[in-house]
């Protein structure tokens, strides 16, 4: 929460821009919204009116008036409405532009250190582990989660308060100039630069290219922290043309001249010890962590602190300390049907915000719960603190609030009357299993010293150790990438048949229909109906009703598929038997046949198709549609048009009989790519949408969705000679080294790919299957790999692609996904 004072006449002054006021132009603000889902106070709040290539923030400020909005940054009045509201509006050329010079004069307010961090990976975790290790001892705001970005940074900055003593801000971008605008918000008095690599490279020329262009966050800062090792970070900086260089303070493992020379690293099985040089003295440091990106983080925050004039001691204690950093909101089926929302990493204002607001897209049950621990280091007191935390509560619709800790406790006049508390996480754990969680969807946060991952695991549903991860930030990357490719005012259906691709249900609906598709497709009733009750509201299209389907067709508001005579006839029974009296007439979905050759009316039954619909008044074509045989193959491309063109000539002849429009779609994910000029007025996106394409130039835009993943279940060594698995498929021609894998194919895991025609990955390395697969289990080749009972192990993930699972199959991604078992736990996640 920020504490200088903003009201609308002030903002126009410093955005020098013009302003239409309202009834009230020095009304306060203290939030700023971008999201007209995310409301946090309507009348302190400050709406942005962004302007994206997948959307226009000036669609909902009817809405967020009448929510009760009064002050907006917008690009142009376009409608007299809002005027007519009284509402405040600050005209400015671009809201987003806007947003930022905002963050910068209000960062330019504040006289105190800011670490201002960019890299391609490690930086959340840098941010993250600095403020574990400051222990209390400064108030620091940071970024909340990743925010990162061009809009992520402002809405970070705009936290700082006059309470703070130390900011800790990430930058990252994925196009050139981008960072030059991040610099100001920030404007960094000590910067970091954890390390160089390929990430978000597409938009760049060179890797060189890339680091001049992060450099841009340093331009006007004193020193800057980086791994003299990372030479491309190096030779970019001798290269800068600035008038002032900030002065490298650096670390290096490989002997290079730096600050902090590290002089060995000995790694054990659970931790790790570092010997190294500062300053002419000799130092060691014993980290919780092995792996090599654990250890460079460490280091870097051993630098940054050593650097601040923190005592060896001191951060040697801290380090010990250290919890790998749960970046990542988790989804997770929980006991007594509930769904748990896994954020017990951290316990802040700015991340409660986020979390809130991905509980409330959560719609599969009818009642929602939070459970939080104190907030540390807001800056602001007890009383005023949880009076704004009460007051966050009531406006998310929060039927159950449990606050534990001894802070939240004492404020519970704050709080709803139903509000319960308790001193401890020890306490609340005494008593979890007789407060009768049930149906329940659950936030869980809370800081770090109060353990509620212990609560977590008494919620949460036992199942058995192979789980499929979904990223549904990865699903809205791919969203977006697909919306960005359409014509202004297309519409998007999406299709969500066969449990999600696999993926889930209602998981992924609630995440598409949050951001605004405009159609859902299954493939058939009972899908549709879990959607229903799960709290999906937007148009279902069902694409095989089926006879005994249609009572729940019409009791649930679906939107059958018509695709022969025969289906149109059982619809007029079903209307008749069910629904004999319509107060609207009934949206149905026809189906073309042209050259598909499955489902769907041909050419030659149109004119009595348009005869049958206009005689029965009770039904309205919604959308007419066709499927694409071979759209992603350019040796098809002469047989894809001709369809597209058969399509056209189907719809013409249709509309000219029926004398009214209709949505016409036809293109699938890749036909939205490769065919811009037939998008007619909707698209339909299917496996592109979980991430996965046959091109390989439209891959390079996706971001796969899914990891599954499983453990070593035992380590065994066998001898030469010995046989393993049913029908002894595999003898070991040597000593070897195996593992067992609790997935099977009862889990999705075909037994086409065992006997080494599939590796596995255990700690970055390929392990081939070895022998048959079992219905529960499978044996890898573990001879060479360092790895552990309990270690973790890679089936399918972005970095090891499901297509080469796929190929291994010789089958397609398509039923790699959806054979996987419901039995396999799916855990959904937001970075």
């Amino acid at each position: 929460m920020q504490t200088l004072s903003y009201n609308p006449r002030m903002i126009a002054r410093i955005l020098g821009a013009s302003l239409i006021e309202g009834e009230n132009p020095e009304s306060p603000v203290v939030y700023i919204l971008t999201d007209s889902r995310k409301i946090i106070s309507a009348r302190e709040g400050l709406f942005f009116a962004l302007t994206t290539k997948q959307n226009d923030g000036h669609k909902y400020i009817s809405a967020l008036i009448g929510v009760g909005v009064k002050n907006f940054v917008v690009k142009e009045i376009k409608e007299d409405s809002w005027l007519e509201s009284q509402a405040n509006f600050i005209i400015v050329d671009d809201p987003m532009l806007a947003l930022q010079q905002l963050a910068a004069w209000h960062r330019n307010q504040f006289d105190i250190p800011v670490i201002g961090i960019t890299g391609s990976n490690g930086k959340t975790i840098v941010k993250e582990w600095l403020w574990q290790l400051m222990d209390n001892s400064h108030n620091v705001v940071r970024s909340p989660k990743s925010f990162n970005s061009q809009l992520g940074v402002p809405i970070s900055v705009w936290q700082m308060n006059n309470s703070h003593e130390l900011g800790i801000f990430e930058a990252g971008i994925s196009l050139p100039g981008e960072m030059s605008k991040l610099e100001p918000m920030i404007s960094p008095t000590i910067g970091v630069f954890t390390n160089i690599g390929p990430a978000h490279a597409e938009n760049f020329k060179s890797l060189a290219q890339k680091t001049t262009e992060k450099l841009q966050l340093f331009k006007n800062c004193p020193e800057l922290i980086c791994c003299a090792d990372h030479q491309v970070i190096i030779d970019a900086y001798e290269q800068l043309q600035w008038p002032q260089k900030p002065i490298l303070v650096t670390w290096s493992r490989t002997g290079k001249k730096s600050e902090l020379k590290i002089l060995d690293i000995q790694r054990h099985k659970n931790d790790s010890q570092i010997k190294a040089i500062y300053n002419q003295q000799h130092l060691q440091l014993a980290v919780p962590f092995t792996d090599d990106a654990s250890i460079d983080n460490v280091i870097t925050c051993w630098l940054i602190l050593l650097h601040m004039g923190r005592s060896h001691e001191e951060i040697a204690r801290g380090v010990l300390k250290l919890h790998p950093v749960a970046m990542r909101m988790e989804l997770k089926e929980g006991i007594n049907n509930c769904t748990i929302i896994d954020d017990s990493y951290s316990s802040d204002l700015a991340s409660l915000e986020i979390a809130l607001d991905f509980l409330n897209q959560q719609q599969q049950h009818p009642k929602k719960t939070l459970i939080l621990s104190d907030l540390q280091q807001s800056g602001l007191s007890e009383h005023r603190l949880y009076h704004i935390l009460g007051q966050l509560v009531a406006g998310k619709s929060i039927n159950r609030f449990i606050g534990i800790g001894p802070g939240v406790s004492s404020q519970r006049k704050s709080f709803p009357e139903y509000a319960e508390f308790f001193p401890n996480t020890e306490v609340f754990l005494e008593t979890i299993h007789q407060l009768g969680f049930e149906n329940e969807s659950i936030l869980v946060k809370g800081a770090r010293i109060f353990r509620f991952e212990r609560i977590i695991h008494s919620l949460q549903k036992k199942n058995h150790e192979t789980v499929l991860e979904v990223n549904l930030d990865a699903l809205i990357h791919n969203l977006n990438y697909y919306r960005s490719l359409l014509k202004p005012g297309v519409k998007l259906m999406a299709m969500v048949k066969a449990f999600g691709y696999g993926s889930g249900s209602f998981e992924i609906a609630s995440v598409l229909q949050y951001h605004r598709v405009d159609a859902l497709a299954v493939a058939y009733t009972d899908e549709g109906v879990e959607l229903r009750k799960a709290g999906i509201t937007i148009p279902i299209i069902v694409m095989n009703p089926e006879n005994q389907g249609y009572e729940n067709i019409f009791r649930y508001d679906l939107e059958p598929e018509i695709y022969n005579f025969r289906t149109l006839h059982l619809l007029d029974l079903a209307i008749n038997k069910y629904q004999p009296v319509l107060s609207a007439p009934f949206k149905v979905h026809l189906k073309l046949d042209t050259g598909m050759k499955r489902l769907g009316f041909e050419a030659t039954d149109i004119p009595a198709l348009a005869g049958a619909l206009k005689k029965n008044q009770r039904l309205v074509v919604g959308s007419v549609f066709s499927h694409l045989a071979a759209s992603d193959d350019p040796a098809h491309d002469d047989f894809t048009l001709r369809q597209i063109r058969d399509f056209d000539n189907m719809c013409l002849q249709l509309k000219a009989e029926l004398g009214y429009n209709f949505d016409r779609h036809i293109l699938n994910s890749a036909g939205i790519a490769r065919f811009p000029s037939s998008q007619f007025e909707m698209v339909r996106l299917g496996i592109g949408l979980y991430g996965i394409s046959n091109s390989e130039n439209e891959q390079a835009f996706l971001e796969p969705i899914s990891t599954l993943k499983s453990i070593i279940s035992q380590i065994k060594h066998i001898a030469a000679g010995e046989s393993v698995g049913y029908d002894r498929g595999f003898y070991a021609p040597h000593e070897m080294k195996i593992a067992i894998v609790p997935v099977g194919y009862a889990d999705g895991l075909s037994r086409r790919i065992g006997n080494g025609r599939y590796s596995l990955l255990v700690n970055n390395q390929a392990a081939p299957i070895i022998g048959n697969i079992s219905m529960d289990m499978c044996m890898i080749d573990l001879t060479g790999i360092v790895a552990n009972e309990g270690d973790e192990v890679i089936l399918f993930s972005p970095s090891h692609s499901i297509i080469k699972m796929a190929k291994a199959m010789e089958t397609i991604p398509y039923e790699v996904l959806t054979s996987i078992s419901r039995r396999v736990k799916r855990v959904y996640y937001r970075d």
